[in-house]
């Protein structure tokens, strides 16, 4: 015959924890402020220390108004697939990595002419 045997296992109590809820968005606010508010907060470029290097080797200023048009126009390249764009601007030139965020090197506009890019996959021009 066939024997079965059963472990007996002693019962652990369950303890359960309300888990406060976090980020509550107020009752006056709708689901689309809420979510361009997110939105504005978290698309901010990061700087390499390369790339702050060069800007402060090279005295290149870039007004927070200026960071912002670029901040939007690296996370709109990069919705549309382009991974690595080369940003133009007036006085400054930067490689930005859109998948990390973050600006890898920066150069004067000047520094540009007779100069080859590569490793990228997009170009911005402000």
């Amino acid at each position: 015959m066939n024997r079965i045997s059963i472990q007996h296992l002693p019962l652990q109590p369950t303890v359960q924890t309300q888990k406060k809820p976090t980020n509550l968005v107020p009752a006056n606010q709708s689901f689309l402020d809420h979510l361009q508010e997110v939105t504005k907060n978290s698309q901010k470029l990061k700087i390499s220390k390369h790339a702050n290097d060069r800007i402060v080797e090279r005295k290149i200023s870039i007004s927070e108004q200026e960071w912002q048009q670029v901040s939007e126009k690296v996370f709109e390249a990069r919705s549309k697939g382009v991974n690595q764009p080369l940003v133009l601007m007036d006085q400054a030139a930067l490689i930005v990595s859109a998948k990390n965020e973050t600006v890898i090197t920066a150069m004067e506009r000047s520094e540009t002419k007779n100069q080859l890019f590569t490793n990228i996959d997009g170009t911005i021009v402000l």
